[in-house]
């Protein structure tokens, strides 16, 4: 199948654009190449991708339709996967209209794009934060998710709102996947994990917000690529909802639309978090313990069986065989020693 694929350059588009090369599909990747975090991170993912002749990669920003447009007259997709955003729950605190360029308005580009096109399926990456201050744990899709904690939390549950519009309207078979702190090789330096590790290796600080007494539904990216690639042939259709002992589907009732979970439902204390790095690198960590942090949720934890049900899969790498996969890579395959622009 031929795809096209926003955000090619970051971490989650460049696992899974790797992956659908690997199984022997056309990859066009569109990535704006923002300055967030070092570009050199992105550069060399992209690098790696452009090995395979079936990639191709456009640089644009989501705001620019003309240019999305030109990647998809060249992708002519069967399928789009939307990842590309602006990332970050901390940083939509202190750049708000960042997120509503590329979350908003980029969103709608693509919302555009689909609606022109008519893939077989357009699927949208959201986020566990979309939960915000529900404390109904597990988080199932069908809760309520009307008190977003942060801008970035209020943007992509705006873009799931927007994508039901269009596919009500259009007929756009579309699903939204609220992913639940992804964690792996390649990841971004301003995330938990690699801001730990780097920290603990050289010796400095690290913070531990919440006291340490937050809990996670840490989703390993291998994972979190199967789940996608599994979803992309479980095409909504209005009426035809999964089947389930427990289960209630988000298929709407008025067009091809639903939102999925994808976490593996065993949510991980962050002080056993930082104790599994601690045993990974040999190494103690200098702990400076912090209260909770604006726009911070004490726990996020999802509930699989709708994703289960769909697909047959539910994540399942263990916190300490993905920190083990990312302790690896930092030490012996990282390109750079990326930070967060100022």
């Amino acid at each position: 199948m031929r795809y096209l694929v926003t955000g090619t350059a970051g971490f989650i588009g460049f696992h899974l654009a790797r992956r659908l090369l690997d199984d022997g599909h056309r990859v066009t990747g569109f990535d704006g190449m923002t300055p967030y975090y070092d570009i050199v991170l992105k550069q060399s993912r992209h690098a790696l991708l452009e090995r395979y002749d079936a990639f191709r990669a456009h640089i644009g920003q989501l705001e620019d339709l003309d240019a999305l447009r030109r990647a998809a007259d060249s992708a002519r997709p069967d399928v789009i996967v939307h990842l590309a955003a602006q990332a970050g729950v901390r940083y939509s605190i202190d750049n708000p209209r960042s997120y509503t360029d590329s979350n908003l308005v980029g969103s709608f580009n693509v919302l555009e794009l689909a609606r022109d096109l008519k893939p077989r399926h357009l699927l949208l990456a959201s986020t566990s934060s979309a939960y915000g201050a529900n404390d109904k744990m597990p988080f199932v899709e069908t809760d309520k998710a009307d008190w977003p904690l942060t801008f970035y939390a209020a943007t992509k549950k705006a873009m799931e709102a927007m994508a039901h519009c269009y596919s009500h309207i259009f007929g756009t078979p579309t699903t939204c996947f609220r992913f639940f702190t992804v964690y792996g090789p390649w990841g971004r330096p301003d995330m938990a994990l690699f801001k730990f590790v780097d920290a603990i290796e050289n010796g400095r600080p690290i913070e531990v917000y919440g006291e340490g007494l937050m809990k996670r539904d840490f989703t390993y990216i291998d994972d979190l690529v199967e789940a996608i690639v599994r979803l992309v042939e479980c095409t909504p259709a209005t009426g035809r909802a999964a089947s389930a002992p427990g289960v209630v589907d988000t298929l709407s009732p008025v067009a091809p639309w639903r939102v999925v979970n994808i976490g593996g439902g065993e949510p991980v204390g962050l002080l056993p978090f930082i104790k599994t790095i601690e045993n990974c690198l040999g190494k103690r960590a200098i702990r400076k313990m912090l209260p909770m942090q604006a726009g911070d949720m004490r726990a996020t934890y999802a509930d699989p069986r709708l994703l289960e049900a769909l697909t047959g899969f539910r994540p399942c790498t263990s916190v300490e065989d993905g920190v083990t996969a990312f302790v690896r890579w930092y030490l012996e395959e990282r390109p750079s020693r990326p930070t967060i622009a100022a």
